[in-house]
């Protein structure tokens, strides 16, 4: 089963272009899979299979960013920020790319449009 933007997420990832996640991000397609299990909408095959494929994407083309003590502390600031609206996750994630002066690309207006005000690079796909 696909989600509404699989296609469209698919064309940017194989436009070829350099592509990094962060450990977060690991932690983050489990606890979605492990969520898609439970209410049945996927089965344990179908969970193992796309785990083995982000292992693969990463050996294969993903560079992969550490997350650090410090990260936490700035997703924490950018959280504070209420008007914002960002989640604990999403603050870590605009952290982590802040750090490494990369873009986070998303499908998530609300964290395009925190990362812009917060000055991280985002791209809304």
């Amino acid at each position: 089963m696909q989600e509404a933007h699989t296609r469209r997420a698919e064309r940017w990832l194989t436009a070829g272009s350099d592509l990094a996640i962060s450990d977060w991000t690991i932690a983050e397609v489990s606890s979605a899979l492990a969520l898609k299990l439970r209410a049945g909408s996927i089965d344990q095959e179908t969970r193992a299979a796309a785990i083995d494929a982000l292992g693969t994407m990463i050996a294969e083309s993903l560079a992969l960013l550490p997350v650090e003590s410090a990260h936490f502390r700035t997703a924490a600031k950018f959280a504070d920020q209420h008007l914002l609206g960002l989640r604990a996750p999403d603050a870590l994630h605009l952290a982590v790319a802040q750090d490494n002066h990369a873009t986070v690309v998303t499908l998530d207006k609300k964290l395009a449009t925190a990362g812009e005000k917060l000055g991280v690079a985002t791209r809304l796909l």
